[in-house]
């Protein structure tokens, strides 16, 4: 990942915020970070991954153009970096991604992005694209599962290492298809491999945790849609690769604790991240009521703002749900939302 140090992710981000989160940080009994990524040009890390693959096209690959599936987030960064570039973009989302995100691609593309709408998921959009790239002779810009974009994501551990030097007890990662967790992961083992990385996942996408546990790629027959930027129903090979070596742990979360750390980080910012922006934060609380407070800090990536204005009637109500356990421990390691610790493959 050293590649990371080099990545041209800041033509098109910015370095972003690490946060204090006082209400959480005293609620919890220990310091608590957000890595503000929902700050971003497309509100979202992808657009780091995506333009560092981009900008490293040849003149051919960038006269044939690109063609990318994605749930939202990926296809934004990906249509940004194709007006900047000036790279016509072919880009292919499931008919399930939320609306707001839909618009931001070809408001962020323009006249350089080609927005097609296929299948019900992640999974669904992907294989069109590949056919689609098999016509067309486009280059693939994979959303995860390739080098350039892992290591444009790493760059958000480097930011995090720097901006924080003191101690850190652990860094907790959304994942989906893995590139994000890919890529803090091997940042942060290679240059401070006593901090902890942790994976979080909703319970009801969780192909990388279930990939893990197995030690081979396991394929979702379904994936729920709720934290759509996750909704993968099979992790990429590179990706798994890399999350066997470095990552220390997985966490599974449920629909209400997702709901309650998007009002946590709403009470904290008065900013609304999307569901899958706000997992990584239901993992850290999670965790903290498990494990109990440390004295070093936690940083949750807060990764994306993509939301729905719709949905926010149904987060308010669930988050409510949460709010009676929210203080007491979770289940024991028997249950589907526990800790899975992970060992290095021998």
């Amino acid at each position: 990942m050293a590649r990371a140090c080099n990545a041209r992710v800041y033509e098109v981000a910015r370095e972003s915020a690490l946060e204090p989160a006082p209400l959480l940080t005293t609620r919890l009994g220990q310091p608590v970070l957000l890595k503000r990524e929902d700050q971003q040009p497309v509100f979202s890390f992808k657009l780091r991954g995506a333009y560092n693959h981009m900008v490293q096209l040849d003149a051919a690959q960038r006269a044939r153009g690109v063609v990318a599936a994605s749930a939202g987030n990926h296809a934004q960064g990906v249509a940004l970096a194709a007006a900047k570039l000036g790279i016509h973009a072919t880009i292919v989302m499931p008919t399930t991604a939320p609306q707001v995100k839909v618009d931001a691609v070809r408001r962020f593309g323009g006249a350089m992005v080609e927005v097609l709408l296929s299948g019900d998921s992640y999974s669904d959009a992907q294989a069109t694209a590949m056919r689609l790239q098999t016509e067309r002779g486009a280059t693939p810009v994979h959303p995860f599962d390739d080098p350039a974009v892992i290591a444009g994501q790493g760059s958000i551990a480097l930011e995090i290492l720097r901006q924080h030097p003191g101690p850190l007890q652990a860094v907790f990662v959304p994942v989906g298809g893995g590139g994000l967790l890919a890529g803090v992961a091997a940042v942060i083992k290679s240059l401070r491999p006593g901090v902890k990385v942790i994976g979080v996942q909703a319970a009801d996408s969780d192909a990388m945790a279930r990939s893990l546990e197995a030690g081979e790629r396991i394929h979702l027959d379904e994936v729920g849609l709720f934290a759509d930027g996750t909704a993968v129903k099979q992790v990429g090979a590179l990706t798994f690769a890399l999350c066997r070596r470095h990552v220390d742990a997985m966490l599974r979360v449920d629909t209400d604790a997702i709901c309650a750390a998007i009002r946590d980080i709403h009470e904290d910012t008065r900013s609304i991240p999307e569901p899958a922006g706000a997992l990584a934060l239901a993992g850290l609380k999670q965790y903290v009521s498990t494990h109990g407070p440390g004295d070093s800090a936690l940083v949750a990536i807060v990764s994306g703002a993509n939301m729905n204005f719709d949905r926010l009637s149904f987060v308010a109500e669930r988050s409510e749900r949460d709010g009676a356990r929210r203080e007491k421990p979770h289940p024991p390691a028997s249950q589907p939302d526990a800790p899975v610790e992970l060992c290095p493959p021998a």
